[in-house]
């Protein structure tokens, strides 16, 4: 059907439009454009509605056991199928950055698939997983739960960068 497809579009396009901007206000930050930053977080938090709207459209968000899953087939699709040609590819062209940075994604995308794992045998078992802080590594989004490493296992940034997520 057209209109899914077109939905499918829109919610990929604004999706891709939220990460961008907040990129932009970074950068802008850094720039000290406090005000143009300000600007792009806006814009970003206003992509995302869309994306919700898009995304609801199509009937994406089911119940959590189902939403779970598809997080667990997500994240095995792209631990299997998706990262490793696309970092062979990378190593064999010698695009040294897209090869940090598949290999950084892959590690993490092993790390959400376990959790995702553990958070669906939980709900399954009619619980939640058990209350921990989760912290996530601001270089290559490494997840852990309970407290931060030292150092992060996948791209050595120390521990005292993570972000805890509330």
């Amino acid at each position: 059907m057209a209109t899914m497809d077109n939905l499918q579009d829109a919610f990929a396009g604004e999706s891709q439009a939220n990460r961008k901007y907040l990129a932009f206000a970074k950068k802008a930050d850094e720039d000290g454009l406090p005000q143009v930053a300000k600007l792009f977080r806006a814009a970003a938090e206003a992509e995302t509605v869309h994306a919700h709207a898009h995304f609801r459209a199509m009937g994406g968000v089911k119940t959590t056991t189902e939403n779970l899953e598809a997080a667990v087939a997500g994240e095995g699709y792209e631990v299997e199928e998706m990262y490793p040609p696309m970092l062979a590819t990378a190593v064999e062209d010698g695009v040294k950055q897209a090869e940090i940075s598949f290999k950084n994604a892959l590690a993490v995308e092993k790390v959400h698939f376990a959790l995702y794992t553990k958070a669906l045998e939980a709900v399954k078992a009619g619980s939640d997983m058990a209350a921990t802080s989760i912290y996530i590594c601001p270089v290559c989004g490494n997840t852990v739960e309970g407290g931060v490493p030292d150092v992060c296992d996948v791209c050595n940034v120390p521990g005292s960068k993570f972000v805890e997520i509330a």
